[in-house]
C-alpha cells in the first residue's frame, strides 16, 4: 500500500485485495477517452487513467492496455496539484529506476539544499521528449502529501520584523550563489553567520519554546530523498471532500523560507484546527509539476512593410 494513499481520502483501504478492488472500480469509471496512452513499442505501451476524487485531487493508476482495451493496473500514486509557482531555479529531470516514473532535482537557494521532488507529469514529460519536443523548464509547482501534523501558532511579529527578514534571506541567498561560484568572501561571511545564529539559538533555547525560535523550517527527514520535515505559514485553507469515500481532505497553502508550495493532509491526521496565519508542522513526501518553456514556431514571413 502506498504510505499516502490516506492523504487523498482512502484511510479505510488497507489490505491488497480492497486496493486491487478500488482500482479496478475507479478504472471502469473513468471515461475511455481520459486515459492517456503511449505507444512505447510495437508490443508495449503505457497507460496514465487519472481518477479524480476532488478537484486536483485523486489517483493516478498506470499500467498496459491490452488488444481489447482494457487496462491492466501495475501501480498508483496519489496525487494533488497545485497551480502556484514555487520555484525557478535550475531543474534537472532523472528516471527512477524500478519504473517508468521521474524526480526532480531544484538547485534552490532559498531552501538552503537540493530540493528532490516527484514528478506529477512524468507521462507529459516522456511524450515530449518521443517527440523531440523542447525540454527546457520554465517553473515548478510544488506540492506535499503528508500523512500527519500539526497546527501551531504563529510567532508575533511586527511589519518592520517581516521585512528585515526578507531582506535578511535575499542577502543569505546571494551569499550562497556567490559561494558557489568560488567566492571565498562569501563562504567566510556565510560561516560567521552560521556561527553567530548557533551562538544566538544556544541562549535563547535555554529560556524559550523552540517553537518560538524556529520560525520555519525545511529538512531532508528519513532515507528517502524527496522526504522533509516541515514548518511553514499557512497562506491560506480550502476544503476538499473525497467523492469515493466522502472523507474530509484539507490542502494548506505554505510558505516556507520564501518558498510557496501546497500541502495535503486527511482531516483525520491533523491535530489543530489549520487557518491563515497559523503555521503547519509535519512530514511531507514532494511532489512537483514541471512547467515546460512554450517556444512557438511561427510559418508566417514578415512582409517588406512589417520588416520597415
Amino acid at each position: 500500500m502506498h504510505k499516502f494513499l490516506r492523504t487523498v481520502g482512502f484511510s479505510n483501504y488497507k489490505k491488497k485485495h480492497d486496493i486491487e478492488k478500488l482500482l479496478q472500480d475507479l478504472i471502469d469509471q473513468v471515461d475511455p477517452s481520459q486515459i492517456h496512452k503511449i505507444q512505447i513499442d510495437e508490443e508495449t505501451n503505457l497507460c496514465q487513467v487519472r481518477a479524480e476524487m476532488a478537484p486536483d485531487m485523486g489517483l493516478d493508476i498506470y499500467g498496459e492496455m491490452d488488444e481489447f482495451g482494457v487496462v491492466r493496473p501495475e501501480y498508483y500514486v496519489p496525487y494533488m496539484l497545485s497551480h502556484d509557482s514555487s520555484s525557478t531555479a535550475d531543474c534537472s529531470i532523472q528516471r527512477h529506476t524500478d519504473r517508468e516514473t521521474f524526480a526532480g532535482l531544484l538547485d534552490e537557494n532559498r531552501v538552503g539544499i537540493s530540493l528532490i521532488f516527484y514528478m506529477e507529469n512524468a507521462m507529459e514529460y516522456r511524450e515530449k521528449r518521443m517527440n523531440k519536443e523542447n525540454l527546457d523548464v520554465d517553473h515548478v509547482n510544488l506540492m506535499g502529501l503528508s500523512s500527519g501534523g500539526k497546527i501551531l501558532l504563529p510567532i508575533k511579529k511586527t511589519a518592520k520584523q517581516v521585512q528585515m527578514a526578507k531582506v535578511a534571506l535575499k542577502e543569505r541567498v546571494d551569499l550562497i550563489e556567490a559561494a558557489k561560484n568560488g567566492d571565498e568572501d562569501a563562504m567566510e561571511t556565510l560561516t560567521v553567520d552560521d556561527i553567530d545564529m548557533y551562538s544566538q539559538i544556544t541562549r535563547r533555547v535555554q529560556k524559550e519554546d523552540i517553537y518560538s525560535i524556529v520560525d520555519s523550517s525545511f529538512m531532508p527527514c528519513g532515507i528517502e530523498c524527496d522526504q522533509y520535515a516541515v514548518i511553514g505559514d499557512i497562506l491560506s485553507v480550502e476544503k476538499k471532500i473525497n467523492s469515493f469515500t466522502k472523507e474530509e481532505v484539507y490542502d494548506l497553502k505554505l510558505e516556507c523560507n520564501d518558498v510557496i508550495f501546497h500541502v495535503g493532509v486527511n482531516g483525520k491526521d491533523l491535530i489543530g484546527v489549520p487557518e491563515p496565519g497559523r503555521r503547519f508542522k509535519g512530514k511531507i513526501w514532494m511532489m512537483g509539476t514541471v512547467k515546460f518553456t512554450e517556444k512557438f514556431k511561427s510559418e508566417h514571413k514578415p512582409t517588406l512593410d512589417e520588416m520597415l
